[in-house]
């Protein structure tokens, strides 16, 4: 895998990109293609802007995960089985979706075990990457030269940070973007409430821990929260307006493409 070492101005990266393009494939989750296609437009456009040449697939459908986690591993062995063949000449597959490529990462050689696609669904993990950990950690970016004038707080999905381990990456890409201030909220690794079907099953406890996020990230004087996970965003998202509350959330996509066009 070919790694860039690029200065964080933008303003040089065009020089240092007009011989050389990486090429990535765009794998878009299923919360993002049907409910925000706007946060994948952005996408797209922060890694044309990076330098990348950008492939989507249009017959690309789910990774699987859903099936896997309600326990339907058959079905989930068949959505998995096409995602692989989907990809199976991708050298980078990147997505805006820690919870997407943690699992392909993590469950694909435990979903193939024992079976003839195994090593199929190794090489489908090691090339999986999210967005934030392919722009600071592979491009060597963190700086596009977004701006976006606003106080945000930044909310940790539990896919990200325990399945797929970003932390710092997202936090090193806002703090690079201009007029944005970064206030962290008290408890920021406790979960959404969300948890796929979790949500759906245990309604109620689910209410009161986005309650408890919201109350948390209120308390900041953020305008947003913001986060590298549709799923989380559109969860917190509901009780915000459901409670009419003074704040908004976005994804950290649609931040980067912010101020520029």
């Amino acid at each position: 895998m070919t790694t860039l070492f690029l200065p964080f101005s933008y303003f040089s990266l065009l020089s240092a990109f007009k011989s050389f393009v990486m090429r990535v494939e765009a794998f878009i989750p299923c919360f993002i293609d049907q409910f925000y296609p706007e946060t994948a437009a952005a996408f797209i456009k922060v890694l044309q802007r990076a330098g990348c040449s950008v492939n989507y697939n249009p017959g690309q459908t789910c990774c699987g995960q859903p099936a896997f986690n309600s326990g339907y591993w058959k079905e989930a062995r068949t959505i998995a089985s096409k995602f692989m063949a989907d990809f199976s000449s991708a050298e980078m597959i990147v997505s805006p979706s820690a919870s997407c490529m943690g699992f392909v990462k993590n469950y694909y050689p435990k979903l193939f075990e024992d079976h003839m696609q195994l090593e199929a669904a190794k090489i489908a993990g090691e090339r999986a990457i999210e967005f934030s950990d392919f722009m600071v950690n592979h491009l060597k970016v963190e700086h596009v030269g977004a701006v976006f004038e606003h106080k945000v707080t930044f909310h940790d999905s539990c896919a990200g940070l325990r399945e797929y381990g970003i932390e710092a990456e997202p936090r090193k890409l806002l703090q690079n973007v201009g007029g944005l201030e970064l206030i962290e909220m008290d408890e920021r690794t406790t979960c959404c409430g969300f948890g796929g079907t979790f949500a759906a099953k245990f309604h109620a406890i689910s209410t009161a821990m986005t309650e408890q996020k919201v109350e948390n990230a209120l308390k900041t004087g953020a305008e947003f929260i913001v986060s590298t996970e549709a799923s989380c965003l559109m969860n917190i998202e509901s009780y915000i307006r459901k409670q009419k509350l003074p704040i908004k959330t976005i994804h950290l996509a649609d931040i980067l493409a912010s101020g520029w066009e």
